[in-house]
């Protein structure tokens, strides 16, 4: 970076932050305790949507069953009318949002319910936090 590109940066002052944008979208969404999510899981009327990279997948493994929808790709994933939609989430299931934390998971259901859909929740902790609580993990040796 350039000296000027330097100062350049220093001089603008963001209206939000990454911590103001989380703190905004947990404080919109509902939220899970990981054994109150544990207690969903295998409910027919509940779809697990993990929003971490593919990368994370394969190192960690994810919640069986879960939909994998990045969060760069969200918005196509859950837009029916995109050709990167994901078919499998259906907006009349509860969908459960989790990340490795839950920050990008609590980013991913503001922006679900901001698109109309009706019931999103994330997981607090994240993935972490589900393995924690003893939740199952399945192995991934290929993600989107």
């Amino acid at each position: 970076m350039s000296h000027e590109q330097g100062e350049r940066r220093q001089q603008v002052a963001l209206t939000k932050g990454y911590r103001d944008l989380v703190r905004e979208a947990r404080a919109a969404v509902r939220a899970y305790q990981p054994t109150e999510a544990l207690a969903r899981f295998g409910d027919d009327d509940v779809l697990f949507v993990d929003v971490r990279d593919g990368g994370e997948l394969r190192r960690t493994g994810k919640i069986p069953g879960a939909i994998h929808a990045s969060r760069g790709m969200l918005e196509f994933y859950l837009d029916p009318k995109s050709p990167h939609s994901i078919d499998a989430i259906d907006p009349a299931k509860e969908l459960v949002f989790y990340s490795a934390g839950g920050s990008r998971a609590a980013l991913a259901a503001q922006r679900a319910a901001e698109m109309g859909f009706p019931y999103v929740i994330m997981v607090e902790d994240g993935f972490d936090g589900w393995r924690r609580a003893g939740g199952p993990v399945q192995a991934v040796t290929v993600a989107n």
